[in-house]
């Protein structure tokens, strides 16, 4: 089998978007982001070998070691230097806006597939992994735990999501600063479409009770390139307000608009030490896995 063929397959959103059941779909992105993790452009990326320890459901078995097993006629896989004890709240935005697509996969979607592989890969790595999920208000809050068997509650939870209601992106993050007492890691699925200004504070808070924070920015590419050709009509997915107008006529403006907007984000974010990547839906999901990996490496140490 052609190793590189095979694992891109699995990464990329569209293919991926044809397979049922998130908990299928988070191995599959895991495996195959495993599998290419050494191939360009990322090279060389790697962890140190320590030990080893019992194998049990949901480990690779790319990590078994078959001597091993020969010798003892037990399961046993590379247990690696990685720093236990994180505890990471994914933070899932699942407002309206997020049911947003030019293609065949939503802007939630595409969220709760990288939020699944994320999980899967906290749990794999002995972390503690946490979900909540809101949009005008919170809808489920799942406190982190560690036991690989926690995942299927996540994907269960993830899974019955659908895009409604509008977004009070800040006012649900300052809530969650002050109900999240212990340090941890803050991954943030959204499209964060609201006050930005509000959203940025909202973050600074989360940096002022000392958590790390990965913010993904999910949108869909017709969002940032804006290239409709016709006369359309623009509807508002929180507020149902409609506007027709020629895209044409205000590409321009648009673009210096979400581009301004995008900059902003990644500037104020900078400055305040918190991880942001801007992502489109069509993006594979390597290089958003690979994000996260670097960011865990550096709170391990």
């Amino acid at each position: 089998m052609n190793k590189t063929i095979d694992y891109r397959k699995y990464l990329q959103p569209e293919f991926i978007s044809r397979i049922t059941g998130l908990d299928i779909i988070a191995r599959l992105v895991v495996e195959g982001f495993i599998t290419g993790l050494h191939r360009s452009p990322y090279h060389g990326f790697s962890v140190e070998f320590s030990e080893y320890r019992p194998y049990i459901p949901g480990d690779s078995i790319r990590n078994i070691d078959w001597k091993v097993l020969g010798r003892t006629e037990r399961f046993y896989v590379k247990q690696f230097e990685e720093e236990t004890n994180l505890r990471a709240y994914l933070i899932l935005d699942s407002s309206a806006s997020m049911g947003y697509t030019s293609s065949n996969i939503t802007k939630l979607q595409y969220a709760q597939y990288l939020g699944a592989a994320l999980t899967y890969l906290l749990l794999c790595q002995r972390d503690a992994a946490g979900l909540v999920t809101f949009s005008e208000q919170i809808k489920s809050y799942l406190p982190p735990k560690s036991v690989f068997s926690y995942l299927n509650q996540i994907l269960k939870e993830m899974d019955s999501l659908t895009p409604k209601g509008k977004t009070r992106i800040a006012d649900t993050f300052h809530i969650l600063a002050e109900k999240i007492k212990k340090r941890g890691l803050i991954i943030i699925l959204s499209d964060l479409f609201d006050d930005s200004d509000a959203i940025l504070t909202a973050l600074k808070h989360f940096r002022h009770k000392k958590h790390e924070i990965i913010v993904f920015h999910i949108l869909d590419p017709m969002e940032t390139q804006f290239s409709f050709n016709n006369d359309t009509v623009f509807i508002d997915m929180e507020t149902q307000e409609k506007i027709q107008t020629y895209p044409k006529h205000i590409k321009k403006d648009y673009q210096e608009q979400i581009n301004k907007f995008l900059e902003n984000y990644k500037k104020e974010c900078f400055q305040h030490k918190i991880d942001y990547f801007p992502v489109t839906t069509n993006k594979s999901f390597d290089e958003t896995l690979y994000h996260y990996l670097v960011k865990r490496k550096k709170i391990g140490g």
